[in-house]
């Protein structure tokens, strides 16, 4: 899922690709799509990024002109508009030309040269949105990277609100307050500085104070800082870092690495992978917290963990093993696997007919038997009942006579 530092970077993409583009036209949105129609028309305008924590805007530009029939045509925006992504679980922005166009590209921003190139915003699992003349979402907090210091005031200024009696891992995401950290951030953060993350989040941000006094120096990574704490209502075992520092310096950090390889013609991650220490590591532990997300972390889980927690590790892998693998000996064997199921089932298929066959052939020939058993002693009583009726017609039509006779 794109963090902070995925959304800053993507800024960054979106302003060195469309530098001295112009781009015209309808903004085109695909079918697919629920979110809003972006009612912007324009000859000529211009495309700029800015991002906020998990936000990023684009802002379209009209392009002034000195004429005045292309002034009065009806239906041309004349005022900016402002657009806010929210990238979800697998947003992203992309430019190419229009014979390239993305398969999930669920808005598109045109050029106006020829030939035409689009800039896309790229959503495959379609949890990302847009919002038309939006703004930044109200009910975040200052961003971690480039409002540190209202960032720090916020959060120290607001713990005695009770969504700090909930665990430091679960606070971290709270976007109120972190905006911009998410599932990785957190658990290399909390991994630098040996906090367990089902520990209070209270006992470990009570002792910090609204401005940071080593601002000026270096950023720290592992060091530990003149910050006192006692550990019996805790469960930290020494001494706590700054954690709102490592909450700016972190993703920073991230920034400067490329993220998780944002650019996407090469989305290398390796470089990304060789700098986490804690998340998805191989001898870390993992445990759902009470939302149900993925924690990993080193060493006791804290006294706030879920009670009967199962890691997701293990199903992870396999299902990444299973899903995943398009190798040559992989695909061998899934059709070996297959071949040999599809045998099976006709093999059952051929010995359970007989069987019916033989029960219906049998039940058959019962009934045949029954039907000529039966047959006979109904043919047998139809005649003797004939026979009877025959003889007693016979016997009274004499008699009849005689008695005719004698009248």
């Amino acid at each position: 899922m794109p963090e902070g530092p995925e959304l800053h970077l993507a800024s960054l993409y979106v302003n060195k690709m469309c530098e001295g583009v112009v781009f015209s036209g309808t903004v085109r949105k695909s079918e697919v799509s629920k979110s809003p129609d972006v009612p912007f028309t324009c000859d000529a305008y211009r495309i700029t990024a800015t991002s906020r924590g998990k936000e990023v805007k684009l802002t379209l530009t009209p392009i002034k002109s000195d004429e005045p029939k292309q002034r009065a045509k009806a239906g041309q925006a004349v005022q900016p508009m402002d657009i806010v992504f929210r990238f979800g679980m697998s947003g992203f922005f992309r430019f190419t030309g229009e014979d390239e166009l993305p398969k999930h590209a669920h808005l598109r921003f045109y050029s106006k040269e020829k030939p035409c190139r689009v800039l896309s915003f790229v959503d495959p699992r379609r949890f990302g949105s847009w919002h038309p003349n939006g703004t930044w979402q109200a009910g975040r907090g200052p961003c971690i990277m480039f409002e540190y210091e209202s960032f720090r005031e916020n959060v120290v200024s607001h713990l005695s609100d009770r969504a700090f009696d909930r665990p430091i891992c679960e606070v971290l995401l709270n976007q109120k307050y972190f905006n911009g950290i998410g599932n990785y951030l957190r658990a290399e953060i909390l991994f630098r500085l040996n906090i367990p993350p089902f520990v209070p989040a209270r006992a470990v941000l009570e002792s910090l104070e609204s401005e940071d006094l080593f601002g000026n120096q270096k950023p720290v990574k592992n060091e530990i800082s003149d910050t006192k704490k006692k550990a019996a209502k805790s469960g930290v075992k020494q001494e706590t870092a700054d954690l709102l520092r490592l909450c700016h310096t972190v993703p920073l950090e991230v920034v400067n690495l490329g993220g998780k390889g944002y650019d996407p013609q090469k989305a290398d991650y390796s470089g990304f992978e060789a700098w986490l220490q804690c998340y998805y590591v191989d001898g870390m532990k993992s445990i759902r917290d009470h939302n149900g997300r993925t924690m990993w972390f080193n060493g006791e889980a804290g006294p706030l963990a879920p009670k009967d927690s199962k890691s997701p590790k293990a199903k992870k892998r396999a299902k990444k093993e299973d899903d995943h693998d398009y190798t040559d000996k992989k695909k061998a064997a899934r059709s070996r696997s297959e071949s040999t199921a599809k045998k099976k089932v006709k093999q059952e298929g051929v010995t359970k007919t007989p069987k019916k066959e033989k029960e219906a052939g049998s039940t058959r020939k019962k009934t045949e038997k029954t039907r000529e058993i039966n047959t006979p002693q109904r043919e047998t009583r139809t005649n003797a009942r004939t026979r009877k009726s025959s003889s007693a017609e016979t016997t009274a039509g004499p008699k009849r006579q005689n008695v005719r006779g004698t009248r």
